[in-house]
């Protein structure tokens, strides 16, 4: 009569001080500085947003948040760093369209699944990519260009920063959108394949926004439609894929923020409240937009479910493209 009564107030003793017990440390978070991977080299442009959104989440968080960047295998090794890490909230990753995008749809043997090892966050911005051609190029709009390579097919080639990537996928997405057939020109990162581009070695590229504002700006490329639902204010006289008669053309860049698996709820969203405070800060906001880009600031949800759609969507174009490579 005793017993049974007894192991319930115990039981719920038990839980009391697990509770009790776990307050203070979701309550103190963080109490140390954080560290935030950047799985590419400095200097880029995901190593510029990095050390920006850095500094306002450390302000957010009343914590240091130190950058340090993992390169190496297209991001692979930065970010199974991550995945590896403690799951407490003091190892982030700064994420992108590469590492849980593009590369799981071509990569067979990537070190980390890309939705099941992190825990999200929240999507921080999207860049669109803009498709341009060599200033010689003879055509200086969507209508003219698909008809200059459907009167030759193979005779034009497109150039990207590699085998695998987001410039690569993103033209063989325009080539079955459109009906048309071009070369592919891989490169060693995107500095050789906009030389080649500009000199007209190679017809034509698709990058993101603030990689291709220079080149375009001083006349070097023709740009010829951006993968934006709207036109961008950096290029206002662009017309979007949609306007241009290229339907359901989505093909963005963009930058989340990541967790490794399993880091306390709590954690996550202390996390996603200090992330929105950061994105909305004037400066993150005018230096998105300076680049081509737009903040997100989404729910952790809804971050799940971009990187879900971006990988079965390359998935889908790599398969019918033949694109299957490792590390």
């Amino acid at each position: 009569m005793i017993a049974r009564p007894l192991s319930r107030w115990l039981i719920a003793f038990a839980g009391a001080l697990g509770v009790t017990a776990a307050l203070p440390a979701a309550a103190d978070y963080p109490e140390k500085p954080i560290r935030l991977i950047v799985p590419f080299a400095p200097g880029g442009t995901a190593d510029i947003i990095g050390r920006l959104f850095a500094d306002k989440l450390g302000q957010a968080l009343q914590q240091t948040i130190i950058v340090e960047n993992k390169a190496g295998a297209g991001g692979s090794i930065g970010t199974r760093f991550v995945a590896d890490a403690p799951a407490d909230g003091y190892t982030l990753l700064l994420a992108s369209s590469s590492t849980h995008g593009s590369n799981p749809a071509v990569y067979t043997n990537l070190p980390y699944d890309p939705v099941e090892d992190f825990t999200p966050i929240t999507l921080m911005e999207t860049i669109p990519g803009v498709l341009s051609v060599t200033a010689s190029f003879p055509a200086d709009d969507m209508a003219g260009l698909i008809a200059t390579l459907k009167s030759k097919p193979d005779a034009y080639s497109y150039a990207s920063s590699g085998a695998g990537g987001l410039g690569n996928l993103a033209m063989e997405l325009f080539k079955s959108s459109a009906g048309v057939s071009i070369l592919h020109i891989p490169y060693k990162g995107a500095g050789p394949a906009f030389t080649d581009v500009i000199s007209g070695e190679v017809s034509m590229i698709w990058e993101p926004i603030a990689a291709e504002l220079p080149f375009i700006r001083n006349g070097q490329l023709k740009p010829i439609a951006i993968a934006s639902n709207e036109r961008s204010t950096e290029l206002p006289d662009v017309p979007t894929f949609k306007e241009a008669g290229i339907e359901n053309y989505d093909a963005q860049a963009w930058n989340g923020l990541l967790a490794p698996k399993g880091i306390p709820e709590a954690v996550q969203a202390r996390l996603h409240e200090a992330s929105v405070q950061a994105l909305k800060d004037p400066a993150m906001v005018a230096t998105f937009a300076s680049i081509g880009g737009t903040v997100v600031a989404s729910t952790p949800e809804e971050f799940r479910e971009v990187m879900r759609n971006d990988i079965a969507k390359w998935k889908r174009v790599a398969t019918q493209a033949g694109i299957s490579l490792s590390n």
